[in-house]
């Protein structure tokens, strides 16, 4: 099969190769997908880059954790038949060498998620760790539904997919973002006010968020922690929490004392290690609620396989606007 991967971390240029790889062939609980396309996420950038030092954990990595396509084999002890089943998937290369970054890949059956009908594989593609990510960022602290959720950067793919989780779960919705295309996409994923805070000062920028819930904040979800937590402490109210899954700086200092006398509760979350039911909710949940109407993530760039190392540089670069996805 045709595929891409990488044997040494480094520089997209560098270390991405594309050629022939074996096809794969499921062992008992698994399926075998071919594809249609993979979706391309930051931390595949970063896994590929050695961002966190952790690195080669195999000696070849096929990238990308998720995608989308049809079934067409299964192992032994898959419990129903599923041939030819359209499905998304999602970690693929979590804890695995191989992922959707080629013609075929395997996962565990329960990781090939059946795909509504009224879902594009292009969409599907961009469905797991932006999708599932949000869903536990919503519901890490429980019920949202009646409360306020406030999603720092609703522009991007884990804070659209939490916009449209929030509202689907029946929270009230206030999103920020940087520009006013980015404003358009937050309203597009259901936000129910969207404040522009690349042109507020601080203290403008909670005077804006406060008048637009005209109420407590309950939740936060954070794409930027280190930036942004001297706001939320001030935004949040008593007893409420932060959802927090990206920073810029890996040490950022945290303002114990004000968050302490607010009893705010933190989380931190990382995707590949929620437990296994909580991204069992996601995927219902997700599929719920693109059959209930939602349209799912703004696709930006579309690039061939051959070109997957111009892809990586792409997101690398902000050069895309919308998820990034190739076509296998």
């Amino acid at each position: 099969m045709k595929a891409a991967w990488y044997e040494r971390q480094g520089p997209a240029d560098e270390v991405l190769i594309v050629g022939e790889q074996p096809v794969p062939e499921p062992k008992p609980g698994e399926v075998r997908i071919k594809l249609r396309y993979s979706g391309i996420n930051p931390g595949d950038i970063k896994k590929r880059q050695d961002a966190f030092d952790y690195g080669m954990p195999y000696p070849l990595v096929i990238p990308h954790s998720d995608g989308a396509g049809i079934i067409d084999r299964v192992g032994e002890n898959v419990a129903e038949p599923r041939v030819g089943e359209r499905v998304w998937c999602y970690g693929a290369q979590s804890y695995r060498p191989f992922g959707t970054a080629a013609e075929y890949v395997v996962v565990p059956s329960d990781q090939a998620i059946s795909l509504p009908e009224n879902v594009s594989f292009e969409q599907g593609a961009c469905l797991g760790i932006p999708g599932i990510t949000a869903h536990r960022a919503v519901h890490i602290a429980g019920d949202v539904q009646g409360k306020t959720v406030l999603v720092q950067g609703g522009r991007g793919a884990v804070g659209q997919c939490a916009v449209a989780l929030a509202k689907f779960a029946g929270a009230n919705v206030i999103a920020t973002v940087r520009s006013e295309y980015d404003k358009t996409i937050a309203r597009k994923a259901g936000a129910d006010e969207v404040i522009r805070t690349d042109h507020l000062s601080q203290d403008k920028i909670i005077k804006s968020v406060r008048n637009a819930a005209s109420g407590d904040i309950h939740h936060i979800i954070e794409v930027a922690f280190d930036s942004n937590i001297e706001i939320d402490k001030d935004l949040i109210s008593t007893g409420g929490s932060i959802a927090a899954y990206a920073t810029a700086n890996p040490e950022p200092s945290i303002p114990f004392w004000p968050l302490l006398f607010k009893n705010v509760r933190l989380y931190f979350l990382g995707s590949d290690d929620f437990p296994k039911e909580a991204k069992v909710a996601a995927t219902k949940e997700i599929n719920q609620a693109l059959v209930s109407g939602w349209k799912g993530l703004e696709i930006g760039n579309l690039y061939e396989l051959n070109t997957i190392s111009e892809a990586h540089k792409a997101i690398e670069n902000g050069f895309n606007k919308g998820q990034v996805i190739l076509k296998v």
